[in-house]
């Protein structure tokens, strides 16, 4: 009996390990925890301090500040040539409507005058093309008052055509610009977008961190610009557009001007009644340019 007890007597005077051993053996097991932590903790001050830098506000505005100073100009270019778009149509759509008006109306009163001197006291003072082109036959008979009659109809139509050509010139003046802005503005701005995007990749190399909250503001104001361009370029393609069917519609009343003058000077030429008035009374030719067909379009 004494020796089958033993065993179990010896067991249960196997000593407990004491608070010095467990806190010892606690110690040993943080150690060995250290270096998987020490590459997770190197790398949390760099996030830290990258995110740290990230603008809470995403607003176009505050993009814009925060932008590379490249990308600023291109974006304050792209915002000078939208309000060039928007000057242009301004200033084109009070031309276009005092010419249409002016030409209308002086159309309108020379319906039935028969003589270039009565178009010429019907319109009076006010400028039209019409006016130029009347001046234009009236200089034409003048200076051809010692030639036979019959060239005088080939050399007006001539001055005539000069007379469209550079009204048509001056119609489309500003046209050209809306062209410009429209072809380039997003190509400009696509420029702008991949410099920030560059610039942006060239920042997730130095703060190695591919975190998006850390990407994603620099793409963002990239991509601004491309947005900017294209706020530009769509309302110049459309006013262009729109001002060149305004154009084609006033070159028509143009060219029916200028028949209308040819038609008046054909009269006057074959009725030999250029000077005079319909009464066949003579009076004072009323004054006309001295100056070339060109000089005349020009005025």
């Amino acid at each position: 009996m004494t020796t089958g007890q033993a065993p179990s007597t010896a067991a249960s005077e196997t000593p407990a390990p004491t608070a010095t051993e467990a806190v010892t053996d606690a110690a040993a097991a943080d150690k060995a925890k250290d270096p998987a932590e020490k590459p997770a903790q190197s790398a949390s001050p760099g996030g830290a301090q990258a995110a740290s830098h990230v603008p809470h506000d995403l607003s176009p505005w505050s993009m814009f500040l925060a932008a590379d100073i490249l990308v600023k100009s291109v974006m304050m270019g792209l915002a000078l040539a939208s309000l060039a778009t928007w000057t242009v149509l301004i200033a084109k759509t009070i031309e276009f409507g005092m010419l249409r008006r002016r030409l209308t109306g002086a159309l309108r009163k020379v319906d039935d005058v028969r003589w270039l001197s009565e178009a010429k006291l019907a319109l009076g003072s006010r400028q039209s093309v019409l006016t130029t082109l009347i001046d234009a036959a009236m200089h034409e008979i003048r200076m051809s008052s010692e030639l036979p009659p019959h060239g005088v109809n080939e050399r007006a139509a001539s001055s005539f055509a000069e007379i469209v050509r550079a009204e048509g010139r001056r119609c489309r003046t500003g046209m050209g610009l809306l062209a410009t802005i429209g072809s380039i503005s997003p190509f400009v701005g696509l420029f702008g977008t991949v410099w920030g995007i560059m610039n942006s990749f060239i920042g997730i190399s130095k703060s190695q961190t591919t975190n998006l909250a850390v990407v994603a503001p620099g793409i963002a104001e990239a991509l601004l610009a491309t947005a900017i361009g294209l706020v530009a370029a769509i309302p110049a393609v459309i006013i262009y557009n729109h001002f060149t069917r305004v154009t084609k519609g006033y070159m028509e009343l143009v060219n029916r001007s200028s028949g209308a003058t040819a038609r008046m000077l054909s009269r006057d030429l074959d009725r030999g009644q250029s000077h005079h008035t319909p009464h066949g009374r003579s009076f004072e030719p009323i004054h006309v340019h001295s100056a070339p067909p060109m000089a005349l379009a020009a005025e």
